[in-house]
């Protein structure tokens, strides 16, 4: 669920709207009576999500960056 507060509220109970965001809440924010922006809680990155994870496991077509002859033609590559 949602909890909308306009700019100027926001600003006046900012540390409520943060509290309530790092607890789960989704908190939009409106500027006059326009939504624009959406407050959410951080979510960090599991440990699981690093560079080279699958390192050996994928394998790439020795052709994976190559174009196709009609879009490359279309494009004007060759």
């Amino acid at each position: 669920m949602s909890t909308v507060f306009s700019l100027s509220e926001a600003k006046a109970k900012f540390s409520e709207v943060v509290e309530r965001a790092s607890l789960g809440e989704d908190i939009i924010i409106t500027r006059m009576g326009r939504t624009t922006v959406r407050i959410t809680r951080f979510e960090p990155a599991s440990p699981d999500r690093r560079l080279g994870l699958l390192k050996g496991r994928v394998r790439l077509a020795d052709d994976f960056d190559e174009w196709p002859e009609d879009i490359a033609r279309d494009l004007g590559i060759r």
